[in-house]
């Protein structure tokens, strides 16, 4: 069973944000309201709210306790959480820092591999 509900909420709560699980519980579903909420936003204009986009109708009163907050912002913490679910449920549940503890543990760490890794030039 995929764990990318997990990991997505886990990197929303750590943004003191919310992610019903009926918007993000599989990435299919969560890569559709990404696409939802950036078609408001080309409607609306960047400067529309969450809140003024549940008062339109289009996005869920779930989401009700980020309605002061821009519907970009939100979306760009959307895709970021979507980006490391899908890494992590790929990975196992490895992350990034993982992988340079132990390169650090074992001597292995040197000043260029955190570019090479992010760079996927390894």
């Amino acid at each position: 069973m995929s764990q990318f509900y997990k990991y997505f909420k886990e990197n929303m709560k750590a943004m003191h944000l919310s992610a019903p699980e009926e918007f993000f519980s599989t990435q299919e579903k969560a890569l559709g309201a990404a696409l939802s909420i950036t078609k408001a936003i080309d409607m609306f204009g960047p400067r529309v709210t969450v809140g003024e986009l549940i008062g339109a109708g289009i996005l869920s009163e779930k989401l009700y306790i980020a309605v002061n907050m821009g519907a970009a912002y939100y979306l760009g913490a959307v895709i970021g959480s979507i980006a490391v679910a899908t890494g992590r449920s790929i990975s196992g549940g490895v992350t990034i820092a993982d992988v340079l503890f132990v390169a650090n543990e074992h001597n292995l760490n040197r000043p260029w591999l955190p570019d090479a890794i992010a760079s996927g030039g390894w």
